[in-house]
């Protein structure tokens, strides 16, 4: 899977510049019309997570990856990306034209009731893609009209009325229904694979004893992607060949092998940071994966 793409790189691939705001203390936000952002030699997005939200209005036909999910869309769509899950799009017409927003989460951090991810659209197993008719479109471009003047502005308080703006543009969204019609799955499993994948990816590698792995078992894979234990199996064992468990366990099990070869924590500390509750229990997981215990592993590394 492709790396994770930072604000950073959207700044420098889109424009080659990064704005001297870029590390504020207040978060980051940004709001663009999509024909700016756009040319015949725009190269195309790739299949992979943002470490920042994105909310857009786009107009034409796209086809959009999501997940586990596939979207054609032919119309006017309000569509909304977390930095959870990975996503990429393919443009089915020309020219492209719209309207998007990206912010980061500290850019809510103390300003949300709540948290952004506990919002339908933005959770990794939700719905993101909402239809819009000429009314509805109509009020969305208002939206984000006035979030393009109130960035170019220097009232004092412009972030707070932006802030209002994008959750203005949530609620609009929940108000109506997700476009149920929309998806599709011709490629489900192996999309649901490689998000599996990547969330257990992120957990590695350890670098401190304080450090903890704490997503162990298929059900807190499951429950992160908002998906059914049994339908995530499913994905991975057809897809994989092994089971969720199995993978997690060859995870480990190398991660173990690393700690014990190139640092000086004691078992108990490895143990510990791999998630095990007791090192008798980390001891046996060991064994069975390696047939040899951490200790005589470690002495013979």
């Amino acid at each position: 899977m492709e790396k994770i793409e930072t604000l950073e790189d959207f700044y420098q691939h889109k424009f080659n510049y990064l704005p001297s705001n870029l590390q504020n203390d207040i978060g980051h936000f940004n709001v663009f019309r999509t024909e700016d952002c756009v040319g015949p030699n725009a190269k195309p997005v790739v299949y992979t997570r943002r470490d920042f939200y994105k909310v857009g209005l786009v107009r034409g036909h796209n086809r959009y990856h999501y997940a586990d999910k596939s979207l054609e869309v032919n119309g006017t769509t309000l569509i909304f990306f977390n930095p959870q899950v990975p996503y990429t799009f393919e443009s089915l017409s020309e020219p492209r034209t719209g309207f998007f927003c990206i912010f980061s989460k500290s850019f809510f951090t103390e300003n949300l009731r709540g948290r952004l991810s506990d919002l339908p659209m933005f959770m990794p197993g939700g719905k993101p893609a909402y239809i819009l008719d000429a009314e509805q479109e109509s009020h969305v471009v208002h939206i984000f009209e006035r979030m393009l003047e109130e960035i170019r502005s220097d009232y004092a308080f412009k972030y707070d009325l932006i802030r209002n703006y994008v959750t203005e543009l949530t609620h609009f969204a929940l108000k109506t229904r997700p476009s149920e019609e929309l998806y599709q799955h011709p490629d489900a499993k192996s999309r649901i694979t490689a998000v599996f994948t990547e969330l257990l990816e992120r957990q590695f590698p350890i670098e401190a004893p304080s450090q903890r792995f704490t997503m162990r078992s298929a059900k807190d894979f499951a429950s992160q992607l908002a998906v059914h234990v049994n339908h995530l199996n499913r994905a991975i064992k057809e897809t994989t060949g092994k089971t969720t468990t199995h993978l997690i366990a060859e995870r480990v099990a190398a991660e173990a092998r690393s700690l014990l070869r190139h640092t000086d924590w004691n078992v108990s500390e490895i143990s510990y940071c791999l998630g095990f509750e007791e090192p008798a229990h980390f001891n046996n997981f060991f064994k069975k994966q390696m047939q040899i215990t951490p200790t005589k592993f470690r002495l013979s590394a």
